[in-house]
């Protein structure tokens, strides 16, 4: 897994009523975190990056490459969901396997990396469990193995950690920070913690009445006195 730069070039999308205008330039091997009022166009943010929203004018560059138009699923890109996604009916190796190949048709060398990649997130001993088994931190770590075990070079979180109570936030965020160094992935989480930002994040967006108001390294976002939105934000 590579690092990846990532740049929206004058990226306009309306929904309803909501018009969003996007321009920015991320460093790749970073953990960036997204910040901003609620519907400020966090997650429309996402959406594009993903592939799941379509710009009407402008381009999205991952990698150097223009993605507008390509299908999420050909996108250098993993999520990870704040509600994990995983299937409740299918075993915790299962799941994993399913980022490999939906289809399940999974070779031993795949057989492999799902098992290594339990192993790193702390669950060697959980394949054959089910979802409904484990607690919440446990199916965020699953949910972070299925993120591993596609490989790719840039990894979303949309508030992977809101539903955790705060010594499940503070360890996921642990594991989060350890997986981004070991892979050298560029990793953007959106989040609403104003003190999970200062612990993980390496760069900061704060994205204002659907537009990117500052991107900047984490010490000069922390530093932006000019700005009442992201001072509010970060007195919490």
């Amino acid at each position: 897994m590579t690092a990846a730069d990532i740049a929206m070039q004058n990226v306009r999308l309306a929904l309803g009523s909501h018009a969003f205008h996007f321009d920015c330039a991320l460093p790749g091997g970073q953990i960036i975190a997204v910040t901003g009022p609620s519907g400020a166009g966090k997650s429309t943010f996402l959406n594009l990056l993903a592939g799941f929203e379509i710009p009407e004018s402008g381009q999205v560059l991952l990698d150097g490459r223009d993605a507008s138009g390509v299908h999420p699923s050909e996108r250098p890109v993993s999520l990870v969901f704040q509600d994990n996604n995983l299937f409740a009916h299918l075993d915790i190796f299962t799941n994993i396997g399913l980022g490999i190949n939906p289809a399940l048709k999974l070779t031993q060398a795949d057989r492999s990396r799902i098992s290594a990649a339990l192993a790193q997130v702390g669950l060697a001993a959980f394949e054959k469990r089910l979802p409904a088994t484990l607690s919440g931190g446990e199916r965020q770590r699953a949910a972070f193995a299925r993120a591993l075990v596609r490989n790719r070079p840039i990894l979303l979180l949309d508030e992977p950690f809101a539903a955790l109570d705060p010594g499940l936030r503070s360890g996921m965020a642990e594991l989060l920070t350890t997986m981004q160094r070991e892979t050298g992935s560029t990793v953007i989480v959106v989040s609403h913690d104003p003190d999970e930002v200062r612990r993980i994040a390496s760069y900061g967006v704060f994205i204002d009445h659907g537009a990117i108001a500052l991107a900047a390294p984490i010490d000069e976002y922390l530093a932006r006195k000019d700005m009442p939105a992201l001072r509010q934000f970060l007195r919490g």
